[in-house]
């Protein structure tokens, strides 16, 4: 069931969502040659409880950390560990919610590790790229379809794929609510967005072919089939009739024209 959320909702999921930025911008800070992964968990679980908040991720569904955090051709839902160490030139994608009174946030981007190459740099600027021209379609009267279409065309406009396996989605009270948001589809098609639907668009866009699978050991980490690298990008928004959609994980962006 897909909820609508008044003026009053949104404020609270907008003090969640500029909290959770807080939280990431300060993690990403922290993202050098030698760090390990569970010394980012360690950080972000820290400054969510310091924020009043609990952490979405730690025991959703097993889930044992409250960042994930996915080293090159793991997608998403990698485990952080004292073991796994971030050497230069990997990509790092780091995924984090937290509910603060009540109401989720949920976000994520990727980072390069001290220098990479230049055709890393385009997979991971090309992510966010697409997460904006998906979200300039989540206006009241628009389909779903819409979003979709909007990031995957732009993925394969620089060379890239679009996962299909695992979607962005609705959010609220809950961290995932109906709709699921995917990162293909059909311009025009597709469930109508309306005015107070809050939603988590997150493409993850992969170097080589989309077709992913999961760890049979750890049960979580989704890495690319051919291991290639992949890029993740995630903000939660609130769709409106007349504007465009407020980032609530990305307290002060205004839209642009486009160009």
């Amino acid at each position: 069931m897909i909820t609508i959320k008044n003026e009053a909702q949104i404020e609270g999921m907008r003090k969640a969502g500029k909290l959770l930025y807080e939280v990431l911008s300060t993690v990403r800070k922290a993202v050098v040659p030698g760090i390990s992964t569970m010394e980012l968990n360690d950080l972000a679980e820290k400054l969510i409880r310091d924020g009043g908040a609990t952490p979405s991720f730690l025991g959703y569904e097993g889930y044992p950390a409250s960042l994930c955090t996915s080293i090159d051709e793991v997608v998403v839902h990698g485990i952080p560990s004292e073991d796994t160490i971030l050497q230069e030139g990997s990509l790092i994608s780091m995924d984090c919610g937290l509910c603060l009174n009540g109401w989720q946030a949920d976000s994520a981007l990727t980072v390069g590790v001290g220098r990479i190459s230049d055709r890393d740099r385009e997979l991971i600027e090309t992510t966010e790229a697409c997460f904006f021209a998906g979200a300039r379609q989540a206006v009241a009267g628009k389909r779903l379809g819409d979003i979709g279409s909007a990031v995957e065309s732009l993925a394969h406009e620089h060379g890239f794929s679009v996962v299909r396996d695992l979607s962005g989605h609705g959010i609220g009270r809950d961290m995932h609510e109906d709709p699921y948001v995917y990162n293909f589809g059909f311009a025009g098609c597709g469930l109508p967005m309306r005015k107070g639907m809050t939603i988590a668009i997150e493409p993850m866009v992969c170097m080589g072919d989309w077709h992913v699978e999961t760890d049979e050991e750890d049960g979580w980490c989704v890495r690319t089939r051919d291991g290639l690298k992949a890029s993740h990008y995630e903000h939660t928004i609130a769709i409106f009739e007349d504007r465009l959609p407020e980032i609530l994980t990305l307290p002060g962006f205004v839209w642009k024209e486009e160009e």
